[in-house]
This record gives structure tokens, C-alpha cells and sequence, in this order.
């Protein structure tokens, strides 16, 4: 299950409702926009993401527009 899975680095761009972020990927995905929302522990922990900030995604083949934001860099 573990190759399903890309881990990716980008910038976040803008906070949108519900704790979603635009996160822009870097120069290898072709300044890519793509939607990511928190990871659990990244909730429970009450970890803030503010626009600028730098951060570590993972995205599924399935659905590469969505991702789940799991670091703060």
C-alpha cells in the first residue's frame, strides 16, 4: 500500500474553510496547485498552517488534485 503513496513538498498558498489549504508544489511538479487538508495528528496537536509556510504532503495516484498535509517544515 505504501507505493500508492507520493510524498511531496510544497508552499501553502491560501487557508480556505474547514482547515483546506492550495499548497503550490515545487519547479518538479510543475508549479502544481493542488488542495490539501490536515492530517489527524496535525489537528490533534493543534499544529497552525499560515500562507507561506513550507510543507511536507502526501498525495495516492488515485486522486493527485488532493492531498493530506502530514509536516510543517
Amino acid at each position: 500500500m505504501d507505493e500508492d503513496i507520493l510524498v511531496v513538498e510544497g508552499e501553502v498558498v491560501e487557508n480556505l474553510p474547514n482547515t483546506l489549504f492550495r499548497v503550490k508544489l515545487g519547479s518538479d511538479y510543475q508549479e502544481k496547485v493542488i488542495l490539501c487538508y490536515l492530517s489527524g495528528r496535525m489537528r490533534k496537536n493543534y499544529i497552525k498552517i499560515m500562507p507561506g509556510d513550507k510543507v511536507r504532503a502526501e498525495l495516492t495516484k488515485y486522486d493527485p488534485e488532493r492531498g493530506r498535509i502530514i509536516y510543517r517544515l
